[in-house]
């Protein structure tokens, strides 16, 4: 597996071996001891599948607390899909990261527990899949409005499709630190 390093600690971009040949191809989604040795190794719990349409944006999401980590990769079509580190305390506070992730380049996205995560589908639909580290409490569900203007995070695409939830979501500064994840260092 080729991994690749973010510019923010915890954030991990993989591209898991395939396996190709004229009837299509084959590869290993996840494998725990492969996956620990490159530090993930927190314990998967649930797993989720989403389907969206052109310009749908999900996000930015997280649950504190009761936070996830996820494991997130598109299994048909193509997402901008985006972290943030939201940990009080962390050096890389309010920082992001993105990457594109599709079925052709097959690459996963590892979000440590601490960001919060959000997708916007860039190809006529994509379905999406994600493993988390906890389990889905409504409770601790948040969120950050995905247009903030401190995280100015260059969405591509115009015209969104959002949840009502998703439209009301306060910008990171407004929300109160205890709301947040603390940084428990490197």
């Amino acid at each position: 597996m080729e991994v690749f390093e973010t510019g923010i600690a915890g954030p991990l971009i993989l591209a898991p071996r395939v396996f190709s040949d004229r009837r299509g191809f084959f590869m290993q989604t996840y494998q725990r001891q492969e996956y620990a040795a490159l530090g993930i190794e927190c314990a998967f719990v649930q797993d989720n599948l989403s389907r969206s349409g052109r310009h749908t944006l999900r996000g930015l999401h997280f649950q504190h607390p009761h936070d996830q980590a996820k494991l997130v990769q598109v299994v048909l079509g193509s997402v901008y899909d985006v972290a943030v580190d939201i940990r009080v305390g962390s050096p890389t506070f309010g920082k992001w990261v993105a990457v594109e992730l599709s079925a052709d380049n097959k690459r996963q996205f590892f979000v440590p527990a601490g960001f919060a995560h959000g997708f916007v589908v860039l190809s006529e639909e994509a379905v999406f899949m994600y493993k988390c580290s906890d389990y889905y409490a409504p409770e601790a569900e948040a969120g950050i409005l995905f247009s903030d203007p401190d995280l100015a995070i260059p969405w591509p695409g115009h015209d969104f499709a959002l949840s009502d939830k998703d439209q009301k979501h306060p910008c990171l500064k407004d929300i109160p630190r205890q709301h947040l994840p603390k940084y428990e260092g490197p």
